[in-house]
């Protein structure tokens, strides 16, 4: 059953709908970016996986909303084989939390945090994308 988040409802959204609303983010980018980010696997899990977190020095898991794990365009290359696909991960349940704390519609909440993640896949960093926010 597909529905609208912006509908009153009283249940969570589960991960297929927050699959949905990221296709449909992926979808309003411009067709540069959308051909680019084809073969990108987008996965929805409730939280990030304990290794995740350890690595990234995060201790609680609600402030994971999003992840890309993968080689950037950049650095890829026809010699190198072996390799997983390059993902977009989203955690629902800290997407969730921070739906409810900001007020912030979920679609434009997942649209920034797809757009962050896909920054990534181009080989931007953090302090690089806040700055294009910043000027945006």
């Amino acid at each position: 059953m597909s529905f609208g988040v912006s509908q009153r409802q009283t249940f969570a959204p589960d991960a297929a709908e927050i699959e949905r609303l990221a296709d449909a983010a992926i979808a309003r980018m411009p067709d540069f970016f959308r051909r680019h980010l084809e073969g990108v696997v987008l996965r929805v899990d409730d939280f990030a996986e304990e290794a995740v977190l350890d690595e990234l020095g995060i201790e609680d898991p609600f402030d994971l909303t999003g992840l890309y794990t993968g080689r950037p365009i950049g650095e890829r290359s026809s010699t190198i084989s072996g390799e997983l696909p390059a993902m977009i991960h989203l955690y629902r349940r800290p997407l969730l939390d921070e739906w409810a704390e900001t007020g912030v519609s979920l679609e434009d909440l997942i649209t920034h945090v797809i757009v962050h993640e896909a920054g990534h896949h181009f080989g931007f960093s953090d302090a690089e994308m806040h700055a294009i926010e910043d000027q945006a």
